[in-house]
């Protein structure tokens, strides 16, 4: 017992340490940008050309400036930084009225980013080529996301040196299907859903994909290629035929077969890429060249405007972001019921806010937690408008807690719908029996053991179950139908636990419009009457954790060493084999996650 106390006594003298060091830290930070912002600055110290070395970012939905858990990933990378989607548009959009700013050199290769992600990106580089400047992109090993990107830029330059990889070979999903393997392991998973495209326990339960499951992947992965092939040749002036024609016979092996077909506009060495910015910006030798990283200025940018929000009087937009699985209780990991439905009463409550864009990216998760977040929304939108963004996902439960708000927004390449339950639980009556151990329960009533999964489910259990997935289903359906102004039949048609990609929920009335998350905070603010960026400001919520609480939340996390299939394909297996999902719960979540590279 004391070398608890100690313990517990040693940790918290370090968290009140780390936020002592950390507040004078903030004080300075906080001195000095307040400075820089009253003397008229709005844009860090940056000129001549953005270095954006997508290699070297992630870009993520929010990011964490007080990011404790970073520290460790300094030991093995100390160039690749945040930048959050957002602040990485505005980053733009402010170099392009910069005078000091005169073109961004664009490197895409080892882009980390999700697939509406991309796509945002995309068109904010397209709209700072408006401005008049120009974006340079230099490619080495193409990906898909990476050539998309590319397509952005005035003039693309590829690596005239061979060997590299080309992976611009179209898009694929991968599904795994573990039934094969279970049934070796005496593991038998019991699937209780509704909706015949509800796939999210297919792996358990099949070694293959169901007709309906495997039309669903067929007509998403489609449409999410035929976006992006419409961009790329869009901008490069090639017919569709022709560009897929060559990405399916393989036609693009080395440097010279991109620039045969226009793909790039010059194969060149270091030496000559220099050359290239050189002569743009008008010097001779490449020391002259004033080179700065659109990491630093993105966040630099973002800290400034942090910094001056917090002592603005000015009207708010609130951005809420839904990032992550929707999970009971009120943790800090993902879409914590409890904690996310005090957050939207802090927002509704703060008379300065106007009102509300719920930026969701999220595949959904407990149904009893979107339950809780939707109606706390709905409270919301009774006294503030809330307008929908979706990111990368909004799927189930993220799609859910959306139904309701008066406008939804999504990329054409956000994934989306998934309007169906599920619920999923083993039993491992046969693996005990492999491994010779036998079980007798003792019960108080007849189905009083049902719960101990050491046996399947009877008649009446699985009756029991059913009703229920049912009876969410039907509230499900009928919210979406309330929402979104569509008979409940015809929402049935289009649910089934389907999955669609922004560009069909559109064309389903899923969504209002296919757009950015600026273009849902210009909305946003229109309802409250705020028409000029200049009549309002814009604040997230969820904060960022502060360095205590991220303490806190990795002491509550059990450390386990990693799986030997981590990395693998089938690195799911053992999470199968270790987490179960809880038997008493009925689940609204998208049954895969998707990503371009």
């Amino acid at each position: 017992m004391k070398d608890f106390f100690k313990t517990m006594l040693a940790v918290i003298c370090g968290i009140l340490a780390l936020e002592l060091i950390y507040g004078i830290f903030a004080g300075i930070a906080f001195v000095s940008l307040i400075a820089a912002g009253f003397s008229g600055s709005s844009a860090p110290e940056a000129k001549g050309i953005l270095d954006m070395d997508l290699s070297k970012i992630v870009i993520t939905e929010q990011k964490n400036p007080n990011d404790f858990s970073s520290l460790a990933s300094l030991q093995s990378d100390l160039e690749v930084k945040q930048v959050a989607l957002r602040d990485a548009v505005i980053a733009l959009k402010t170099a392009a009225a910069d005078p000091s700013i005169k073109m961004v050199f664009l490197r895409p290769d080892g882009v980390s980013a999700g697939m509406a992600d991309i796509q945002e990106l995309y068109k904010a580089l397209a709209a700072f080529r408006e401005s008049g400047k120009p974006v340079i992109a230099f490619t080495e090993s193409p990906g898909n996301a990476a050539y998309y990107l590319a397509t952005a830029a005035d003039k693309i330059y590829m690596s005239s040196a061979k060997g590299a990889t080309y992976t611009l070979v179209g898009i694929s999903g991968r599904m795994i299907f573990l039934k094969d393997v279970l049934d070796k392991l005496g593991i038998n998973y019991q699937l209780i859903r509704h909706g015949k495209y509800k796939s999210a326990g297919e792996m358990y339960i099949r070694s293959s994909a169901s007709e309906a499951n495997r039309e669903q992947n067929r007509v998403m992965i489609k449409s999410a290629w035929d976006n992006f092939a419409g961009d790329i040749c869009d901008a490069r002036g090639i017919a569709p035929e022709k560009f897929n024609a060559l990405i399916d016979n393989l036609s693009l092996c080395f440097p010279e077969d991109f620039l045969k077909e226009g793909l790039v506009d010059e194969l060149v060495d270091r030496t000559a890429l220099v050359n290239k910015l050189c002569l743009l910006y008008g010097v001779e030798e490449e020391e002259d060249l004033s080179i700065s990283s659109f990491a630093d200025y993105a966040n630099k940018l973002s800290e400034t405007a942090n910094t001056l929000r917090s002592v603005s009087k000015q009207p708010a937009v609130a951005v809420l972001y839904a990032d992550g699985e929707i999970v009971d209780g009120s943790g800090y990991k993902g879409v914590a019921g409890d904690r996310f439905v005090r957050e939207i009463e802090k927002i509704r409550k703060d008379n300065s806010v106007k009102a509300v864009v719920l930026r969701v990216n999220s595949p959904g998760g407990s149904v009893s937690a979107s339950a809780k977040i939707k109606d706390a929304l709905q409270k919301l939108d009774a006294e503030k408008p809330v307008v929908a963004s979706f990111g990368n996902y909004a799927a189930s439960g993220g799609y859910w807690i959306s139904a309701g708000c008066r406008r939804i927004y999504a990329s054409p390449n956000t994934v989306t719908g998934s309007i169906g339950v599920f619920s999923l639980l083993p039993e491992f009556s046969r693996t005990a029996k492999k491994i010779g151990i036998n079980v007798e329960t003792v019960g108080s009533n007849k189905h009083s053991d049902m719960f101990t999964l050491m046996r399947p489910f009877d008649k009446e259990e699985t009756a029991y179950f059913q009703s229920s997935v049912e009876d969410i289903y039907d509230t499900f359906v009928n919210l979406v139908a309330d929402g979104r102004g569509i008979a409940p039949e015809k929402v049935d048609e289009i649910a089934q636990g389907r999955v669609w990609m922004g560009s069909d929920a559109l064309k389903l009335d899923l969504v209002d419009l296919n757009g950015t998350l600026e273009d849902a905070i210009a909305d946003a603010a229109s309802m409250a009457g705020l028409v000029s960026t200049s009549d309002y400001m814009v604040k997230s919520y969820p904060a960022p954790l502060t360095i205590a609480e991220q303490i806190l939340q990795a002491l509550g996390q059990n450390t386990q060493e990693p799986s030997i299939l981590s990395g693998s394909p089938f690195e799911v297996l053992g999470n199968t084999l270790t987490e179960s999902p809880a038997p008493e719960k009925v689940y609204a979540r998208m049954p895969y996650s998707l990503e371009i590279r």
